[in-house]
């Protein structure tokens, strides 16, 4: 399918690996221009550098950290006038209630929730003012489906996808749209992670670790990324723009609820 959105240009949040890279490659396969976004140079250089290289598109990148004020306005300045904003964060470590203290709560808020509002309210009034934008948030199926040792991913995230939904009612009108995307399971660096974490603390090797995450889910399998990117070059694409205010679960099927 054409989508209709080649020559845009978008913005995609830490976007030098994972979820966010997927994101930025989808995007570029389409010939939309991207300005890239991580915390270390070494890998967003070679991102831009693939990406250019693969896609033929321009692309451009800002070092920094995504909750930083000077972050983002060094984003608007490499890219004034986005057409899609792509937010993405890394997400906080999974813990005990107990443990989280104030400033712990805090900088799950500051990274998770306000970021991506900051950026949201960076670009808003462009987009509306040119008839086009896409925005889609990249949250977690905990939104959804929250348990207790990810409760700061779940608090930060629920609160962003809110104000995301109301805020898709005032600018639908304009063919502007706010998305989320929740993913489960994915094959990522952060699902290596989470499996060395379940390794170390449950005494069972990394495979098994693996093996336990692929039974949790309905496909009997993690996500690609791929996947997950081609989901959000379509959340962005011309044809998506009566789609808006929604949360679209990439789980392989996982979720047991009706909405």
């Amino acid at each position: 399918m054409e989508l209709g959105i080649g020559g845009r240009r978008a913005i995609v949040c830490a976007s030098s690996r994972g979820l966010g890279r997927a994101c930025a490659e989808a995007l570029a396969r389409e010939g939309v221009h991207v300005t890239l976004n991580g915390r270390e140079p070494g890998p967003l250089r070679d991102a831009e550098e693939e990406i250019a290289t693969r896609h033929g598109v321009e692309v451009e990148s800002v070092v920094g950290d995504i909750g930083a004020e000077e972050t983002q306005q060094a984003l608007l300045s490499a890219c004034p006038a986005p057409d899609i904003l792509v937010n993405n964060n890394g997400g906080p470590p999974p813990g005990r209630f107990q443990d989280w203290d104030r400033e712990t709560w805090v900088g799950a808020l500051d990274a998770n929730m306000l970021a991506p509002l900051l950026m949201i309210r960076r670009v808003l009034d462009g987009m509306v003012e040119r008839k086009f934008g896409r925005i889609v948030n990249i949250t977690s199926a905990m939104v959804k489906t929250p348990l207790a040792p990810m409760g700061l991913s779940t608090g930060a995230r629920t609160g962003l996808t809110s104000v995301s939904k109301a805020l898709s009612r005032d600018v639908a009108h304009a063919n502007v749209t706010l998305n989320n995307l929740l993913p489960e399971r994915i094959d990522t660096a952060r699902q290596r992670g989470m499996a060395e974490l379940r390794a170390k603390l449950g005494g069972v090797t990394i495979e098994q670790a693996y093996d336990e995450m692929k039974a949790s889910i309905a496909a009997g399998r993690l996500g690609r990324p791929e996947e997950f990117g081609d989901a959000c070059a379509f959340l962005c694409s011309a044809q998506a723009g009566f789609i808006s205010g929604q949360n679209l679960q990439l789980d392989g099927g996982s979720y047991a609820g009706l909405i």
